[in-house]
C-alpha cells in the first residue's frame, strides 16, 4: 500500500516514513525541501513538489497511486508566524485545501494529519484532553485550527476520513542514529540545550517566576519515535474503517525547563550555563496532555517517551551531526 507524506524530509516526517516502512508499507516522500533536508530521504520514493502546487499534487497521486496520505508539509515557527502571518495561512492552510482537493479528485478517502496542542491556547486545566476548548494564540496555532476544521467539512462533503494528531513537544532521535531534529533556525529547547553543551555557550531561560515548583514552564515531552508509531496506528484505525477523530499525543507528565537542563548535563556529562531571561508572551505556565484517549482508542502508549531516553538519543544525534561522535 502507497501511503503519500507530504513533509517526509521533515524531522517527525521522516520519522513516520521509517516507521511505515517497518510496517510493509511503502512510503512516498512529497517534499519541497524549502525546510526538509535531502539526506532524510531514507526510505520509498521521492516526488519533489509543493502543496501549494495542484498540478504537483496530482500528478504524484497518480503517479505513485497512491492509497492514503500523511500531512506534515507545514512551517511550524510560532514567533515567524506571528511576523509573517501570510506566509504561515498560504503554506499550511491553503497547502492543505490543494491537497484534499487533490484527494477528493483522485478518490483517496485517508487522511492523518499532523496537528498541534498549539490549537488549545492558554490551558484551562491540566491535563489536558481533546475536549478542551481551542484558542489558539499565533498565526501557527490558527493554522493548525483553520486545516482541523477544513477535515471536518471535507469529512461531511466528500467522504474524507480523517484523523488530527495533536503534538506536544516532539523531541528525541532515532536510537539508530540515522535521522534526528534539526530546524534553521532552531528555537526547540532540547537541541538548543544540547547545542549549549557542545559548543560551552550558556543558554537562555524565559522566565523563572512561573507557578512551578522550579518557577520554570513545564512542557510535556513526547519522543518521536512514539510520534512515529502513533501515526501508523492512527493509518491502520482509519483503514480498517474505523471513525477518525482528533487525538493527543504527549507522555501525560511534564518537565520544567530547569528539569531539562540538570537531565542533560547529567547525561553529556557536560556543564551548562543558564541565562535567565524576561517571560516570552503567550508562554503558559504549564502544558501537558492527557493522552487517554489514545491509549483508549488506539491502543498507542509511548514506550521511549523518558526524559532520560529522549535526551540520551538526541545528544548521540548532535554528536554525531557536529562531528564529534
Amino acid at each position: 500500500m502507497n501511503i503519500l507524506v507530504t513533509g517526509g524530509a521533515g524531522y517527525i516526517g521522516a520519522h513516520c516514513c521509517k516507521e511505515l516502512a517497518a510496517r510493509g508499507f511503502r512510503p512516498v516522500v512529497f517534499d519541497s525541501l524549502v525546510k526538509g533536508h535531502r539526506e532524510n530521504l531514507r526510505w520509498g520514493e521521492f516526488y519533489q513538489g509543493s502543496t501549494g502546487n495542484a498540478g504537483d499534487l496530482a500528478d504524484c497521486l497518480a503517479r505513485f497511486r497512491i492509497d492514503a496520505v500523511m500531512h506534515f508539509a507545514a512551517f511550524i515557527e510560532v514567533g515567524e508566524s506571528v511576523a509573517d502571518p501570510a506566509a504561515y495561512y498560504l503554506n499550511n492552510v491553503a497547502g492543505s485545501l490543494q491537497l484534499m482537493q487533490a484527494m477528493v479528485k483522485g478518490n483517496i478517502r485517508q487522511l492523518v494529519f499532523s496537528s498541534s496542542a498549539a490549537v488549545y491556547g492558554s490551558p484551562l486545566q491540566v491535563p489536558i484532553d481533546e475536549e478542551h476548548p481551542r484558542a489558539p494564540l499565533s498565526p501557527y496555532g490558527w493554522s493548525k485550527q483553520m486545516v482541523e476544521t477544513m477535515l471536518t467539512d471535507f469529512g461531511t462533503a466528500c467522504g474524507l476520513r480523517s484523523m488530527a494528531l495533536r503534538y506536544f513537544n516532539a523531541a528525541g532521535a532515532a536510537a539508530s542514529g540515522e535521522i534526528g531534529e534539526q530546524h534553521t533556525p532552531e528555537s526547540h529547547l532540547i537541541p538548543r540545550i544540547l547545542d549549549a553543551a557542545l559548543v560551552g555557550s550558556p543558554i537562555a531561560v524565559y522566565g523563572t517566576d512561573y507557578p512551578t515548583p522550579d518557577g520554570t514552564c513545564i512542557r510535556d515531552y513526547i519522543h518521536v519515535t512514539d510520534l512515529a508509531r502513533a501515526h501508523v496506528l492512527a493509518l491502520e484505525h482509519l483503514l480498517n474503517g474505523r471513525p477518525g477523530g482528533a487525538f493527543n499525543l504527549g507522555q501525560g507528565q511534564g518537565a520544567s525547563v530547569m528539569e531539562v537542563i540538570r537531565k542533560a548535563a547529567e547525561i553529556t556529562g557536560r556543564p551548562i550555563a543558564v541565562e535567565t531571561a524576561a517571560r516570552r508572551p503567550g508562554d503558559p505556565p504549564v502544558l501537558v496532555a492527557s493522552n487517554a484517549k489514545a491509549g483508549r482508542e488506539l491502543g498507542w502508549v509511548p514506550e521511549h517517551s523518558s526524559l532520560e531516553n529522549i535526551i540520551a538519543t538526541a545528544w548521540k544525534w548532535h554528536r554525531k551531526m557536529r562531528g564529534k561522535g
